[in-house]
């Protein structure tokens, strides 16, 4: 479903072609060219008390991802598969998928882009939203960022170096730290933090079927000592308001979640909306949607953060899964999904490919 003509340009402000089109069979003026992107013709509504002028280009997005595909593939196995969750080793590192969904509602995709996996952290980014619609205002915002902080952490997302010294605070609410206060404080106003999250994570990507997978659960949940020791910590500076256990159990379900590349480009899609739903309903407030987008950008792609920033440019937030999930404001939502990391916990693949298609459209934040 696109968004209302009478709301698009609340979301959709004019843009102009990154100069002329991408070539991609390394011609020459001497030699044949065959153009890879194709920009339309610059449309727009009247000025008026029920139209309002509405500038923007459009891109040939399948084409754009099947040359990002043919850029990112060969890159598959030079990662490693995640193996300290058992039950994410046995998914092959041979998947590659990657997703795009504009603000308007059209999706496109290519390779595994339907194929279940994983959420694992890109969870934390719903969750942290989910938690801002639950108390709109400033008492969402002031709520939660009295207890987790906005900063790059510099260290693991499973590290309790910094815990100590900043007095139970975590740096940020995309390290494992800060999503277990996230968490909380979703168990706090919704009564169920993992149900709540599987039934927004349907609403907003349009699919009924997502499901928790079990035996993640159950493996993070058996391999999960390292979180219960970060709950601890924090519980004893009092920033814990539920017991441990129920705290880590939702967490432990939330991050079991599965989704596709569709599934997450098109549930996220309100972060390129500036808080929009896709029926043109608001989710967040603008200032919120550009502030949780502010901090992926930060903080949500592990301690690889600025080098991530410095490649790609946009807001993003990976899991250990192979997922990321990156925002261009105003234009769409993109997902791409391979299992090999690097050592920070980022797909190699899957930031090589929101690289190349930064590279291809010219479009960033910067």
């Amino acid at each position: 479903m696109g968004v209302p003509a009478a709301r698009r340009d609340e979301v959709n402000p004019p843009c102009t072609a990154p100069g002329p089109a991408v070539l991609l069979d390394g011609g020459t003026a001497a030699g044949p060219k065959t153009p890879a992107l194709g920009w339309s013709h610059w449309w727009g509504l009247p000025w008026g008390r029920r139209a309002r002028r509405v500038s923007v280009c459009v891109m040939d997005y399948q084409a754009v991802l099947e040359e990002v595909a043919a850029y990112a593939r060969p890159l598959v196995r030079r990662g490693r598969v995640a193996d300290y969750i058992p039950a994410l080793e046995r998914v092959s590192a041979d998947r590659f998928g990657i997703a795009v969904a504009d603000i308007n509602g059209a999706v496109h995709g290519v390779g595994d882009w339907e194929v279940p996996f994983s959420v694992q952290s890109i969870s934390k980014a719903f969750s942290l939203a989910l938690v801002m619609a639950q108390s709109p205002g400033s008492q969402g915002e002031d709520g939660i960022w009295k207890r987790v902080g906005r900063e790059p952490s510099g260290t693991p997302f499973n590290s309790l170096v910094q815990l100590e010294a900043e007095n139970g605070i975590p740096r940020n609410p995309f390290i494992n730290a800060g999503a277990l206060v996230v968490t909380d404080r979703l168990q706090t106003l919704t009564g169920d933090a993992s149900t709540s999250m599987l039934h927004f994570l349907r609403e907003e990507s349009g699919n009924p079927d997502l499901a928790f997978d079990q035996a993640v659960a159950d493996s993070e949940a058996e391999h999960g000592d390292r979180n219960a020791a970060l709950a601890h910590f924090m519980a004893s500076f009092g920033n814990l308001e539920n017991p441990v256990p129920s705290v880590i159990e939702h967490y432990f379900w939330q991050c079991s979640i599965e989704m596709s590349c569709r599934d997450l480009a098109v549930a996220g899609g309100f972060l390129a909306r500036h808080g929009l739903r896709a029926d043109g309903s608001r989710l967040l407030e603008a200032r919120e949607a550009k502030r949780i987008n502010a901090v992926m950008l930060t903080c949500g792609t592990y301690d690889a953060a600025g080098e991530f920033a410095y490649r790609v440019g946009l807001p993003a937030k990976s899991g250990v899964g192979g997922g990321i999930i990156a925002v261009i404001p105003g234009r769409c939502t993109l997902c791409v999904w391979s299992p090999g990391l690097d050592a920070r916990g980022n797909s190699v693949a899957g930031a090589a490919a929101l690289d190349h298609f930064t590279t291809l459209t010219g479009w960033s934040v910067f």
